[in-house]
């Protein structure tokens, strides 16, 4: 089937680069960035310089961006309908491993840290009703 399609060849003269340069520009100045200083710390750590170019920065936060998206409107679509809830993305990744793992990790260690609020919050509260009664 791909075999009978005639091969497309793109002529290099109808592009401009300078064109192309700042249509890019132009798209990616317009949105706030949100997770700049994060994902360069996260390429630093995973080998990158640790100034890397704001094109790859940028480029990144695209994809992360649009994966949260995609993700958020598909967890949207199941369940209850225009609600995002923590079964719906553990729905979702269910399949991939790494993900589900990672899923699981992070609710277990956001338990373990609410946890840990709560027991030094009561610490806390105790001390503080000791020095009270103590006066």
């Amino acid at each position: 089937m791909a075999a009978n399609q005639p091969e497309e060849t793109f002529d290099q003269g109808e592009f401009d680069e300078d064109d192309l340069g700042e249509v890019q520009i132009e798209a990616t100045t317009g949105r706030k960035r949100l997770f700049s200083k994060e994902l360069r710390c996260m390429m630093y750590g995973f080998g990158d310089d640790q100034n890397p170019y704001t094109e790859s920065v940028d480029l990144l936060e695209d994809l992360v961006i649009e994966f949260i998206t995609e993700m958020t409107h598909r967890a949207m679509e199941i369940g209850r309908t225009g609600r995002v809830q923590v079964e719906d993305i553990i729905f979702l990744v269910r399949k991939d491993a790494r993900k589900y793992s990672r899923v699981k990790d992070l609710l277990t260690m956001n338990e373990e840290l609410k946890r840990a609020r709560k027991a030094f919050d009561e610490i806390k509260y105790v001390g503080a009703e000791a020095k009270i009664k103590e006066k």
